[in-house]
């Protein structure tokens, strides 16, 4: 079967939208015939494609469309660091650029198709061309924040058994710590203008090396990206997706939360080692052609924020709810925004006053959008939908949102229960393979025929869905999703810690924080406890990423348990919130 979507069928994606008709709720922008294949895929009365590669089947026909002048002039990436200095790119320069990159890969590493690269960068252009490098060919990214400690890159190249990674100067060092303990690691690069021994430097080798590569050919299913995803107990999980599940994703299922075509710019805020980047900052803008635009943004500042937006053409911004509730904190009447149109937020809910405040001030709505690293984006606001505060929005093409109760069984509006996707009898395109080696955690996700999120919710008759909270004991900080199993590891590594809990805690910020509830050992119970508090957070911050480290501190003589010994978190989380 021929690919779905060719050179022709790229620009009727873009070019080409029906009026008057609408899907799911929102304005339908697919060509009839490529609308119809869609709804064929859909429904499962046709196969999706069995081969796919998402640098050379987008990236490459947007390139081709480029050198054909049916493009306008923008730039496919443009990345600024705030310090006068740019990068632009465009669809034929970040080709023959990642060709160069997966030349370095393939022939000074001699990675082969299926081996895995462990990717730990800050938002800088090396993070976008070593990603493509990787789909062409054939390696498996594993992307990280910079914020992993030496413990956490441990675990991750022990646990993916990686053979490469890519990393900065910064972090060199806390690589070099533990190198040692993988054996299966062989070669790294580090991206920066020194030099270190036993490292290969990323930029001479790419600048040197040839532009001529083949896009290795790989099927539907081939893994492309792992995800480290935290979880309540034990460690962190590999979320496998595969060529499919992200790249080919958003060409089957429309425009249904960006809409953006080939002239409009896009800002995304997250951090590089999230889905969130590669959903809103690679995958879904490049479908349609957009220019994806990244500030280096080493710390997140409000005016830094404001003031890009003013001298930027960006039309499009994303960013986690933390963002713009430390947005609306500012006088925004003071700023003039060049070409802001559309306002997304995701990884958490957002207080309604916060959408209200900056509505108010700036005239735009802000829409929400639901999803997690195992699926992708779940639910959204639509361009042009309602915007009902509170509510994130209604099922997003290719998946059929439900509310269930324990026994699968679907709830009607308004009643609250666990929010799910049906995965029976076809499993969406958009879902993660397998979480890797954890058979077991797999299929945990199953209830009846659902896959079911973990997340409390209720939708209205409208079909809106409304967050209610998580149904286990995950913490979402400023979009980090956090497991308390990996703070409670690091406090209990301290001497004065004799037991511990992690709960979530209100922020009117954050909108939740790390809280941790310690016993203390009888040796440290007259020390002063401002200072112990500040001392068990810089232990925390060492020990594992710094963004995990409990912001509140309780010190209690004992923790509530079950009869069998079990922390009742509940209890305790439960009371952070006012609910006891």
């Amino acid at each position: 079967m021929k690919l779905l979507f060719k050179l022709q069928s790229l620009k009727l994606l873009w070019a080409l939208k029906p009026p008057n008709r609408t899907f799911h709720g929102h304005p339908r922008l697919l060509s009839s015939d490529v609308y119809s294949q869609y709804e064929s895929i859909r429904q499962g009365k046709q196969e999706i494609p069995k081969y796919f590669n998402f640098a050379s089947d987008v990236l490459d026909k947007w390139s081709e469309i480029e050198k054909a002048g049916n493009r306008p002039s923008n730039p496919a990436f443009w990345w600024i660091d705030g310090k006068g200095e740019e990068v632009k790119w465009s669809f034929e320069e970040l080709g023959v650029l990642s060709r160069k990159v997966a030349n370095v890969l393939t022939k000074e590493c001699g990675l082969q198709k299926g081996d895995r690269l462990i990717l730990i960068l800050p938002r800088v252009p090396e993070w976008w061309l070593v990603k493509v490098a990787c789909m062409r060919a054939g390696i498996v990214l594993i992307p990280g924040t910079s914020q992993l400690s030496a413990k956490d890159i441990l675990y991750r190249l022990q646990a993916s058994k990686a053979t490469c990674i890519i990393t900065t100067g910064k972090l060199a060092p806390a690589v070099d710590s533990v190198a040692s303990q993988c054996q299966l690691l062989k070669t790294k690069l580090m991206v920066s203008k020194g030099s270190r021994e036993g490292w290969l430097n990323f930029t001479e080798l790419y600048q040197n090396q040839s532009a001529d590569h083949s896009c290795i050919k790989t099927r539907v299913q081939d893994p492309m990206i792992i995800f480290f995803t935290s979880g309540t107990t034990g460690s962190p999980k590999m979320t496998q997706h595969s060529q499919g599940s992200l790249g080919l994703r958003p060409l089957l299922s429309e425009r249904y939360w960006l809409d953006l075509g080939p002239s409009n710019m896009i800002w995304n805020t997250a951090d590089t080692g999230w889905i969130l980047t590669s959903i809103a900052s690679f995958f879904d803008p490049w479908v349609f052609g957009s220019c994806i635009f990244i500030h280096n943004l080493p710390q997140t500042e409000s005016a830094v924020i404001l003031n890009t937006l003013c001298r930027f053409p960006i039309d499009a911004l994303v960013g986690a709810p933390t963002l713009f509730r430390m947005l609306v904190q500012n006088e925004l009447s003071k700023y003039k925004f060049m070409s802001l149109k559309f306002c997304m937020s995701g990884g958490e809910p957002l207080n309604p006053e916060v959408m209200e405040q900056w509505k108010s001030q700036t005239g735009l709505d802000i829409h929400e959008v639901y999803g997690q690293t195992e699926t992708g984006i779940i639910c959204s606001v639509f361009k042009g939908m309602k915007v009902k505060p509170g509510s994130m929005g209604k099922a997003a093409p290719l998946y059929d949102v439900q509310v269930i109760d324990k026994n699968a069984n679907i709830l009607p509006p308004g009643q609250q229960g666990e929010i799910a996707v049906r995965s029976k009898p076809i499993r969406p395109l958009g879902f993660f393979s397998e979480y890797l080696d954890n058979p077991k955690k797999t299929a945990e996700t199953e209830r009846g025929d659902f896959y079911v999120t973990g997340d409390r919710g209720v939708m209205d008759e409208d079909g809106y869905f409304q967050f209610i909270g998580r149904d286990d004991d995950i913490i979402i900080s400023s979009g980090y999703r956090i497991g308390p199993f990996e703070v409670e590891s690091a406090l209990i590594e301290h001497p004065a810690v004799v037991e511990t809990a992690v709960v979530s805690s209100p922020d009117p910020l954050r909108g939740e924080v790390v809280k941790a509830f310690v016993v203390l050992s009888p040796t440290f119970s007259s020390t002063d406890l401002k200072s112990l508090t500040r001392d068990l957070q810089d232990h925390v911050k060492k020990t594992t990423a710094p963004y995990k480290y409990p912001r509140k501190v309780e010190f209690v003589k004992e923790l509530p348990k079950t009869i069998t010994g079990k922390i009742k978190r509940n209890e305790l989380r439960d009371k952070e919130w006012g609910r006891i």
